[in-house]
């Protein structure tokens, strides 16, 4: 079990021994009159032509290669909600240390203070140039539905919004293993999903790509079907023909994903599913039903949360540096489905690949593929490798790249030169 840490702890960690967490460092030398020169005038006007005559050199002469952006508006922000742009900013500085953390990628934390959806596009799309990437972050839905596809029309560079596809992909990859362990088969699943929000729009579409046709969405109200009058057009997209109570939308129910609240379902759903359930309860940091109270009730389940000090802890940070890692790396134009469905399965596979023992030792050893284990720990180093490459496979596969050549091989070996 982790360690909960005190408000004390972490107010010390976010102000010393400087206050936040992150800084900026040089890569080159600026030590002699030369090199001052060569940083900037004369010597910078070279660059900023040969990027004057061909913008695609940009790439090659700046930082906008290795370079994201981390952007919200601090409207959805963990379990705080909507707490503003300034108070969202230590998130922000976390999201940005672990780009670089985990797959050496800078990045620049970003907080506009804007909620309308036509004024905030207008401020990303007047900084991208800047960037060879846009990490969106907890900006409330519907906002971000329309914000994210504003962008990625608009822009040339990758955008996405991580709190949709980060858990889209991650509990994707975990129904892949979990189907695997319990003989199921994804086209032959019924999934309830209970929230509607962004996370639950963006994952039941994922599911729907790689095979799922059976999902049942509840929001608040209860189940959504087409006889409501009160629904948003992302709602409608996973209405059901006709009303069904939010019992029968458990019953007999192979999948349930939790992305709602503690308590928006409770064990006496949990004893409506069928035999060998699969059940994320991602509320977080308090799941909907805790693991233990699933398993009194079906010990035959595999379960996962939001939380590190529970099995199968669904976690963004095992996607998110990754995807944006390969997708600069060939410098995609998006990041698109093709691309998303790679990581899945990327981090699917390596769950089944044995753990290696400096992962082993974190985590007390004993750790193998098995219904506790279905999703790889965020400190396995060979993400970096598996999941980054096969995201720049397919990002070149599906033309959205712009490098003209690329070999597979030759990136899993410059990915592991960073480990």
């Amino acid at each position: 079990m982790s360690k909960t840490v005190t408000k004390e702890e972490a107010l010390d960690y976010h102000q010393f021994p400087n206050p936040g967490k992150l800084s900026i460092a040089t890569t080159t030398d600026l030590a002699t009159q030369r090199d001052l020169s060569l940083a900037y005038t004369p010597g910078v006007a070279h660059p900023c032509l040969a990027i004057q005559d061909n913008p695609q050199n940009a790439y090659k002469y700046t930082a906008k290669r290795n370079l994201v952006a981390v952007i919200s508006n601090g409207t959805a922000v963990l379990g705080l909600g909507d707490i503003g742009a300034l108070a969202s900013k230590p998130v922000m500085e976390g999201k940005s240390v672990l780009f670089k953390a985990f797959a050496a990628v800078d990045s620049f934390d970003i907080e506009v203070d804007e909620t309308d959806v036509d004024e905030f596009c207008k401020v990303v799309k007047a900084i991208a140039p800047t960037f060879g990437g846009i990490n969106l972050e907890d900006i409330s839905a519907p906002s971000c539905f329309e914000i994210e596809r504003r962008l990625i029309e608009d822009l040339d560079i990758p955008v996405m919004h991580d709190d949709q596809h980060g858990t889209a992909i991650i509990t994707t990859a975990g129904l892949i293993n979990a189907c695997e362990l319990l003989g199921k088969k994804l086209e032959h699943l019924k999934v309830v999903v209970i929230g509607a929000g962004a996370a639950a729009i963006s994952c039941s579409r994922m599911y729907k790509h790689v095979g799922v046709s059976n999902i049942i969405m509840c929001d608040s109200k209860g189940v959504i079907h087409k006889g409501r009058t009160d629904l948003n057009q992302y709602k409608e997209e996973f209405a059901i023909d006709e009303e069904m109570s939010f019992d029968d939308a458990f019953r007999g129910a192979d999948v349930v994903l939790g992305l709602s609240q503690p308590g928006s379902f409770g064990i006496e759903h949990i004893a409506l599913l069928s035999d060998k359930p699969i059940v994320f309860a991602l509320s977080n940091p308090t799941p909907e039903v805790f693991p233990v109270d699933i398993l009194e009730v079906r010990p035959d389940a595999i379960v996962g949360t939001g939380r590190s000090d529970f099995n199968n802890q669904v976690n963004n940070v095992i996607g998110f540096p990754f995807i944006f890692r390969g997708a600069l790396d060939v410098q995609a134009r998006k990041i698109n489905m093709e691309m998303k469905t790679a990581a899945a399965y990327a981090i699917a596979n390596l769950a089944k690949e044995e753990v290696p023992k400096e992962v082993q030792d974190i985590f007390g050893g004993n750790v193998k593929f098995s219904t506790d284990y279905i999703i790889p720990k965020a400190f396995d180093k060979r993400l970096i490798v598996e999941v980054s490459s096969a995201v720049a496979q397919a990002a070149f596969d599906s033309g959205v790249a712009r490098v003209s050549e690329f070999n597979l091989e030759a990136y899993k070996k410059e990915l592991a030169s960073l480990i």
